[in-house]
């Protein structure tokens, strides 16, 4: 009786070791710590790192039209370009091409 018992065993050990092994590789290539998301993940952290460059170009060029018409330092030219922009003038030298 123990010799038919044997193959048996050694069937249902070797089908659950296949199992789980079928189960851990597919978790490690769909799982929440896989292989696609590892690829998902980086491809967003390149588009958010390419944002923030553009964000902080922005962010520069607003702190200097800012520095540029603040108190300390005051861009007469820029201003008087806002100014005009603003008010919708042109000065009587200027040509308007529209």
């Amino acid at each position: 009786m123990n010799s038919r018992r044997t193959p048996i065993g050694v069937f249902l050990y070797f089908l659950v070791a296949l199992m789980m092994g079928i189960y851990f590789t597919f978790a490690a290539v769909h799982g929440n710590f896989g292989v696609f998301k590892r690829a998902e993940i980086d491809a967003e952290r390149r588009a958010l790192t390419e944002e923030l460059a553009a964000l902080q170009i922005q962010v520069g060029q607003l702190e200097n039209l800012t520095r540029r018409l603040s108190d300390d330092y005051l861009d007469l030219d820029l201003l008087d370009e806002q100014a005009r922009d603003m008010l919708g003038m042109v000065r009587a030298d200027e040509i308007v091409i529209r």
